[in-house]
């Protein structure tokens, strides 16, 4: 395995990206989600990067216009369709062997993924999507608040808690605050609101696609309870995890992760 780094131009500006070579015609663009540099949080891109290359598939890993390495302003996940299109541009034109792409994202870059409509993609790996609206810019600086999870959500949690022994046994220790627990299950009782504008704009989006999709769900993640509790729980493209967090920072959640990657770049349903 060899590691490139590269330059490559996006709407005037330039942008950071690295390769790591492999012979495959398939090869592998992973989108960061948030404001993270191309290594992933944790450095678990620059991990996933070499373990696929590993295996003999090239991988793709840039910075969008205004984060790490890259000029520009950064206009966040919503608007870094032309950000995707040109590493995917450049990963052709230092990889011209190239014959089949899939992308990888997690949470607000699964998003960008669908908002894209999977545009120059044969496959997407979508895990946790992003669902929450934009808070609106606080007047002064101040704490982000987290966002509120909808109902469904916060009873699919409760569901898991109550056949879970440890969750008991905290309770009835009194390590359980009862004012929080109560307030979780008034908020659980209510009805749930209407999908957020974006979960509509993603889900559109991903209907565009023409080819195959994946969409991965850590079983721990409040992200991902959220995308859930507004989409169909029959797709055929749902894939769980059990017992992982947002970022698959888990040893059996790693390993499962890569596998689902392996299958889409293998071209395995």
């Amino acid at each position: 395995m060899k590691r490139r780094h590269v330059i490559f131009a996006c709407a005037g500006e330039t942008l950071a990206g690295s390769i790591d070579m492999a012979a495959a015609t398939t090869g592998l663009l992973i989108v960061t989600g948030g404001n993270e540099l191309r290594c992933g949080p944790f450095g678990s891109h620059a991990e996933l990067a070499d373990k696929i290359a590993t295996t003999g598939f090239p991988v793709f890993r840039y910075d969008r216009r205004g984060v790490g390495d890259s000029s520009g302003s950064n206009a966040t996940f919503a608007d870094s369709t032309d950000d995707i299109a040109a590493a995917l541009h450049a990963f052709k034109a230092h990889v011209p062997t190239l014959r089949r792409m899939v992308a990888y994202g997690n949470c607000d870059a699964a998003s960008a993924l669908m908002l894209a409509g999977g545009t120059g993609f044969d496959s997407l790996v979508l895990a946790n999507p992003w669902t929450f609206e934009p808070e609106p810019e606080p007047e002064r600086e101040a704490p982000a608040a987290e966002p509120e999870m909808p109902p469904a959500a916060i009873r699919a949690h409760y569901l898991r808690r109550i056949v879970d022994l440890s969750a008991w046994k905290r309770l009835l220790s009194g390590k359980v605050e009862v004012g929080k627990l109560a307030g979780s299950i008034a908020a659980a009782v209510k009805s749930d609101p209407p999908p957020s504008t974006l979960a509509q704009e993603i889900a559109n989006g991903l209907s565009r696609f023409g080819g195959s999709a994946a969409i991965l769900i850590a079983e721990n993640d409040r992200t991902a309870q959220a995308f859930l509790a507004h989409w169909d729980k029959g797709d055929s493209r749902l894939r769980k995890c059990p017992g992982a967090g947002h970022s698959f920072v888990e040893p059996q959640a790693r390993i499962w992760l890569q596998g689902q990657i392996l299958a889409a770049l293998r071209g395995v349903s």
